[in-house]
């Protein structure tokens, strides 16, 4: 058997760099969102972070909102790593490590002047927007890689694996609570200054838009880059194709029986579902095989199986006989 000319990549090296390159990329996202536009602006958000920025309120910035971040985070993580396995707990400690030193690092070396400029002159009306599309896209991009921001996003993602529940609509409940629960823990401004109740109202308010901006953001980024693709190969090394993509890739291959009907040659087609964000892993091990392959590929609406989407509900009990 012949020894392939061309090195195919290393899947499991370039998946591992890919994925820890878009988690830190989401966690600096996310981590801005905050620090310019809501803690800026004396503004509450959802999840364990929100709690965080209430305590740091509270505390007139003496427990800055990483290290309560971090501390209520550790349970929630071994927690995900029982349940979810330990994989996803790698990540997503990682994330929060990152995520902490970020919330306290970023207050501290982000100019003032910029944070004037983007948030505080705009209003808190226009931070509350910001700031939920930015958190949205920051959590979206990490959960699309298998880790979490940590907090509620943890236990969304527990929920999600059982049933079919948006993580959307479950951060929606839990920040809730967290939003409202504020206004029972006074607050102080970066200068000293104690939040009227009637203020912290109204940032209860702008709590509710943010989490509804940042829900939606979630959801439609989930939704997004969990795309899959189809492709058709026709190759003379449709058999090597297929051993790769069976053997390094762990993709599932059909091979179909087809007839070329301008040649009147018999050939095999190459067929096999993955996730649109391998494509470009997969185009390059083709390539590697035979650059001479022809090969079309179309967007499906909804993949279920071993390796793709499950399909979640409660199983109906069979009927007594």
């Amino acid at each position: 058997m012949k020894q392939r000319t061309k090195t195919l990549p290393d899947k499991t090296f370039l998946t591992s760099v890919k994925e820890y390159s878009l988690i830190t990329l989401g966690i600096l996202i996310y981590v801005v969102g905050w620090t310019i536009f809501l803690i800026s602006n004396n503004l509450i958000g959802g999840g364990v972070t929100g709690i965080a920025s209430i305590i740091q309120y509270a505390t007139h910035g003496v427990i800055k909102a990483g290290y309560s971040y971090f501390t209520i985070n550790i349970v929630l993580i071994i927690v995900a790593i029982i349940v979810l396995g330990k994989g996803f707990g790698g990540k997503t400690i990682y994330a929060t490590i990152v995520a902490s030193i970020g919330l306290n690092v970023f207050q501290t070396i982000i100019p003032q002047d910029i944070i004037q400029t983007l948030a505080i002159d705009n209003g808190k009306l226009m931070s509350t927007i910001m700031g939920g599309i930015s958190v949205g896209v920051g959590i979206g991009l990490t959960m699309s890689q298998g880790g979490s921001t940590g907090g509620t996003d943890i236990i969304a993602l527990i929920v999600n694996k059982y049933r079919n529940v948006s993580p959307g609509r479950m951060l929606l409940a839990m920040d809730a609570f967290i939003i409202m629960s504020s206004m029972l823990v006074p607050s102080y401004t970066p200068s000293g200054d104690l939040v009227p109740w009637t203020e912290k109202l109204t940032i209860v308010v702008y709590g509710f838009i943010l989490i509804a901006v940042n829900s939606t953001v979630l959801d439609m980024y989930l939704s997004g880059s969990k795309q899959s693709v189809q492709l058709f190969i026709l190759s003379e090394k449709h058999a090597e194709i297929a051993d790769a993509i069976t053997n390094e890739l762990h993709r599932g291959v059909t091979v179909l029986e087809g007839k070329g009907w301008y040649t009147k040659k018999e050939t095999e087609v190459v067929m096999v579902l993955t996730r649109k964000s391998d494509l470009n892993l997969f185009l390059r091990y083709i390539k590697a095989i035979d650059p001479n392959a022809f090969l079309s590929v179309s967007s499906v609406t909804g993949v279920y199986g071993k390796g793709f989407d499950a399909i979640k509900g409660s199983k109906r009990k069979n009927d007594k006989k």
